[in-house]
């Protein structure tokens, strides 16, 4: 499956200090996939943060064009018990 960034994407990767390999790994590879509004699908992983020191989940939100997966946003977030939803992808 391809990737394709937009801009509002890699903008928001870049200052979130999020790198194209990590989104590339979550749209390859999610835990858990959530179909949203609008026809958005929500991939998220869950990882450690070294820096942060606790876990957190990376949630790349986008919609599925054939073999494109274009993401709209990116971002990192400690609020598992909002965003997990029990159901694996």
């Amino acid at each position: 499956m391809r990737i394709r960034l937009t801009d509002h994407a890699r903008f928001e990767a870049e200052r979130r200090g999020i790198s194209e390999d990590e989104i590339s790994s979550v749209v390859q590879s999610p835990e858990q996939r959530i179909l949203s509004k609008k026809e958005r699908v929500i991939l998220q992983n869950k990882y450690y943060d070294t820096i942060e020191g606790r876990d957190m989940l990376l949630r790349v939100i986008g919609s599925q064009m054939g073999d494109v997966f274009e993401v709209i946003t990116v971002y990192r977030t400690s609020r598992i018990e909002k965003y997990w939803s029990g159901e694996s992808a």
